[in-house]
């Protein structure tokens, strides 16, 4: 059976450095026999989460849509600048209203429960969103996720890319190779769909 992959960049801006480190994720487990999807958080609009909003209303349908696009998964991979220190708001947001979800298909569901999760980010700056990608592993350990230790970091993201958005950065490179591999190897030993 294949291991199935999503990869969800944490951010939308058409230039973003991460979106171009998502493509480079994507181009290398394409050629495995991983099946591997990406996911635009903007095909999924979805208000600030408001306790009270649900409870009126329910969770909204985008969320219902991502959540089951997310437990289909045997892996995530999630590719995200830093803000503040932090998670960008775009996606703790989306990741707050996913794991509101509780069933899909009529079946119970906690979608990032036992969901093998790897991190990358790519910054201008000199730290390479390693703040940010430490912000959302505490998140997704707290939802069950199994987070694998090893990530992948592209300092000064700015120098870090050719014309066609591929990687020149060597270090960036070997360890976005190793992350993805450690991510197949750690999806496949816990097959969560098996």
């Amino acid at each position: 059976m294949s291991t199935n992959v999503l990869i969800i960049p944490g951010s939308v801006r058409l230039g973003s450095y991460n979106r171009k480190l998502a493509g480079e994720a994507m181009r290398l487990i394409s050629v495995t026999d991983a099946v591997v999807s990406r996911v635009d958080l903007s095909d999924y609009p979805l208000p600030i989460y408001d306790g009270d909003f649900e409870a009126e209303g329910g969770v909204p349908q985008n969320a219902q849509l991502l959540a089951q696009r997310i437990a289909a998964q045997d892996a995530l991979l999630i590719v995200s600048p830093e803000y503040n220190a932090s998670i960008p708001p775009l996606l703790k947001n989306a990741i707050d209203w996913a794991s509101r979800v509780r069933k899909v298909d009529e079946r119970p569901v906690q979608p990032f429960k036992g969901l093998v999760v790897g991190l990358a980010s790519a910054s201008p700056g000199r730290f390479g969103g390693l703040r940010g990608l430490e912000a959302i592993r505490i998140v997704m350990r707290a939802l069950g996720a199994d987070v694998i230790t090893q990530q992948c970091l592209l300092p000064t993201a700015a120098e870090g890319f050719d014309a066609d958005g591929r990687l020149t950065d060597d270090v960036a490179r070997a360890s976005l190779e190793s992350l993805c591999d450690k991510l197949l190897d750690t999806a496949r030993s816990l097959t969560r769909h098996g």
